[in-house]
């Protein structure tokens, strides 16, 4: 089994989406804790690795990459059997980067926008920014509308990455019922990917954590 070395924090959406795709495919991960509090990051010999100082970022035998998405892009590309998760076919790829950008540049990003005042800043939570968050489902809930998966009619890692979203802000209190076929997605994609628990659940539980320790402090 190929194995390679992740730079990761146990609640954080993104690592965990890294975490799932690497069981998918048969990859073992070295996993390696990053205190990002106490500025582990900023170590010189993490930030020759990624001048970004980010996790999630991997280490593949002195190939470094970082950003979730195109991590498990390159997972799939490299160690995967076949190409289901990442379809080489332009169309079905296309789609399924559409979908990926959307997580990182729309749902995560307003997820984000949301909840990590609270949580990381001692903040309130900005009515104008649920809004935001709302609507990013309301697309999510229309990509969903003709197809069982989030793009097309299996599963690929655009589900993976949107699942690790999605979960988190569901086990933040986020009401994703309201949205009935994101719903219905959500129940396929936990049965469907055989490491929700152990991972996805799991790490999501650690990131409620970091809440109800910044709700506490009010």
């Amino acid at each position: 089994m190929p194995s390679m070395d992740l730079y990761y924090v146990p609640g954080s959406a993104p690592c965990r989406a890294v975490q799932m795709v690497a069981r998918a495919v048969g990859v073992d991960l070295n996993l390696k804790h990053v205190n990002l509090v106490a500025g582990e990051q900023l170590r010189p010999e993490f930030l020759k690795m990624n001048p970004m100082h980010t996790v999630p970022t991997i280490d593949d035998n002195g190939f470094y990459l970082w950003e979730s998405r195109a991590i498990i892009g390159y997972l799939v590309d490299k160690y995967a059997k076949d190409d289901s998760l990442y379809p080489k076919e332009a169309k079905k790829r296309g789609l399924v980067n559409q979908r990926l950008y959307f997580d990182v540049g729309t749902l995560y990003a307003r997820f984000a926008d949301y909840y990590y005042p609270v949580i990381f800043a001692g903040g309130s939570y900005n009515p104008e920014n649920l809004k935001k968050l709302e609507e990013a489902f309301e697309f999510l809930n229309k990509f969903l509308e003709d197809n069982d998966w989030a793009a097309g009619n299996s599963i690929t890692i655009a589900d993976y990455s949107l699942m690790a979203s999605v979960s988190t802000a569901e086990i933040l209190g986020f009401d994703i019922k309201k949205y009935s076929k994101v719903a219905s997605w959500f129940v396929r994609a936990k049965k469907a990917i055989p490491s929700y628990e152990e991972i996805n659940h799991a790490g999501a539980l650690e990131f409620k954590k970091l809440l109800d320790a910044a709700i506490a402090k009010k």
